[in-house]
């Protein structure tokens, strides 16, 4: 077993938000300097920006791209599981602006008190093009509609299979999760 794949497990993200762990690391970088490596901490100050994520993808294949947050609103309550942060599809060849954006990115917020969140990077591979049509399209500055979502439901209902690449990081709340929460009030 790989070290993504046991500590997928280990974290709970099997069985919590998918029921096969990928096989590759999906490599992400913020624009602040740190990058994601399988379960460290980090801050929302760190990862407010949208990251630079890269994989060992084909030039010609359709990908989609996944960030989602199990914890919501906590882990010991998980009402909204899971909030979506994050979902691109139709990603050509790995190259994200060449994808169609159905949730613009929106960094970590967990609320005060409700200690460490985990924040789940996926990607499929998709077996073509796919129409996403019904999907609404989220801005980043709303968080309306991304609680309750279900990675592995929508991976299933657009036949996306198991993921190809993963990573996660766990973050807690600092002094810049009131400043998104207002982003989010529009």
């Amino acid at each position: 077993m790989s070290d993504i794949q046991s500590l997928f497990k280990q974290s709970c993200i099997i069985p919590d938000v998918i029921t096969i762990a990928p096989s590759e690391i999906l490599n992400i970088q913020y624009p602040s300097g740190v990058t994601v490596d399988l379960g460290k901490e980090l801050t929302p100050t760190q990862v407010k920006d949208k990251p630079i994520v890269k994989w060992a993808s084909k030039n010609t294949e359709y990908y989609t791209l996944a960030m989602v947050d199990p914890d919501a609103p906590s882990r010991e309550n998980p009402k909204f599981r899971e909030w979506h942060h994050w979902l691109i599809v139709n990603i050509y060849g790995g190259d994200l602006n060449t994808g169609e954006v159905l949730s613009d990115y929106i960094g970590s917020g967990p609320p005060k008190g409700t200690g460490l969140h985990r924040y789940v990077y996926l990607v499929f591979k998709q077996q073509e093009k796919g129409d996403f049509s019904k999907v609404p399209k989220l801005p980043s500055n709303s968080g309306d509609k991304r609680g309750k979502f279900s990675v592995a439901k929508f991976a299933q209902e657009y036949k996306l299979g198991t993921p190809v690449a993963g990573n996660f990081y766990v973050a807690k709340y600092d002094d810049y999760v009131p400043k998104l929460y207002a982003k989010l009030k529009g």
